[in-house]
């Protein structure tokens, strides 16, 4: 049986220094209720692993205007004019990734994979820091998996054994990061007793703690 605690409870687990990645594409799907208590609690030196960095004064956009984030891994900032600004300006290091390629090297480590082969990338200055092979005469660059100390993820309804179920779209990388973290912390609209089988999209088996968001 999954544990269910407090917002506070789950972020007091989250020390100055970890790797944090966070579900949602912008505000969809987002674990606003966590990352508020984030900021709230003040966790710095964070690495940051997310599709983007909201827009300013939502959710994943307050873990950096209140310069939480030493380390980014995103694949979209146009959004959030102030990552751009710290950026520029030298004091967030930022790694911009291919959304795609992004995807496919959490879903490698929670695959257990090695890395992955791709060709986004090559013949720019992509190549210059990774390793390349040719296979059947195309050229690839591999990438290695990402992971995380901890995952923040959201579920639309989610049962105390841990299982997930989603409404529209609001899967998008929640649904990768649950195999991807050494601690996964799920914020559920609803806590049910038990989901129908049919509904789960997400495996209790990859869920820590279950906190209850806003519905």
């Amino acid at each position: 049986m999954k544990k269910i605690i407090s917002a506070k409870e789950a972020i007091n687990m989250i020390k100055d220094g970890s790797s944090v990645m966070v579900g949602g594409f912008i505000s969809c799907g987002a674990p606003d209720v966590l990352v508020d208590e984030l900021v709230e609690q003040n966790v710095k030196e964070l690495t940051l692993i997310c599709n983007d960095t909201s827009v300013p004064g939502k959710d994943k956009g307050r873990l950096i205007e209140n310069k939480q984030v030493k380390k980014l891994f995103a694949a979209h900032i146009g959004l959030n004019p102030e990552t751009g600004r710290q950026m520029q300006a030298g004091e967030l290091d930022v790694e911009l990734i291919p959304m795609g390629s992004l995807i496919e090297r959490i879903r490698a480590k929670g695959a257990g994979l090695g890395g992955i082969l791709t060709p986004t990338g090559v013949g720019t200055i992509v190549e210059d820091n990774n390793e390349t092979m040719v296979i059947n005469g195309k050229k690839f660059i591999f990438e290695e998996p990402i992971d995380a100390d901890f995952a923040l993820i959201y579920g639309t309804k989610v049962d105390k054994f841990g299982n997930v179920a989603f409404e529209g779209t609001t899967r998008n990388l929640n649904t990768i990061m649950a195999t991807a973290a050494d601690t996964v912390i799920i914020q559920a609209d609803e806590i049910v007793d038990c989901l129908d089988p049919n509904e789960v999209i997400i495996p209790g088996l990859f869920i820590d703690y279950i906190v209850e968001g806003n519905k």
